[in-house]
């Protein structure tokens, strides 16, 4: 939520969280990012009468056939918790003797108006990861990420950098040239 709103209300929007408005969180039921970002749009413009937009991001692990992926803030259990869920993602790497260690962040932004049009802007940043994780900043798998090109995780990275490269910058790059 904090990167949404960094990145839109420089260009006039306020920014208001489904969690502020009080708002349940549907039961993402869908196979991808696009469909879970649509599903919880459409959600939250039921639920206000507004024009809605969703986030649906992940990890995906290359030698782990795009695993986390949709699943990638409950890919450790109840409650979530990504310390463990890294964990995971190392270990299940390890446990396959694999070798490649590219993956990629996803993001899909749902937008969703209340006479019924939706679309979706899909972003990807392609990089590495890195065990064991690096960086006290940024949020979920962001300490063992390093985006090609860069030296330092996006838990490393000065938070400017990384919305400027970020897989939720280019999705909303894309929303912006579209809409706007």
């Amino acid at each position: 939520m904090a990167e949404l709103k960094d990145l839109f209300e420089p260009l006039g929007f306020t920014v208001v969280s489904a969690l502020e408005l009080d708002l349940a969180e549907p039961e993402e039921t869908e196979s991808t990012f696009a469909g879970n970002a649509l599903l919880k749009a459409r959600a939250a413009m039921l639920a206000t009468g507004s024009p809605a937009l969703s986030d649906d991001s992940g990890l995906a692990v290359t030698a782990l056939g795009g695993a986390p992926g949709i699943y990638s803030a409950r890919w450790a259990g109840e409650p979530r918790d990504f310390h463990r869920a890294m964990k995971k993602v190392e270990a299940e790497l390890k446990e396959i003797g694999a070798t490649d260690r590219s993956a990629k962040f996803v993001c899909a932004l749902g937008v969703v108006w209340p006479d019924g049009h939706e679309e979706v802007y899909e972003g990807e940043v392609h990089g590495q990861l890195v065990w064991p994780p690096r960086g006290e900043r940024g949020f979920g798998y962001d300490p063992v990420f390093i985006a090609d090109g860069e030296t330092l995780t996006f838990g490393e990275m000065d938070p400017a950098r990384k919305h400027d490269m970020s897989h939720r910058a280019v999705a909303v790059a894309k929303l912006k040239a579209a809409l706007l």
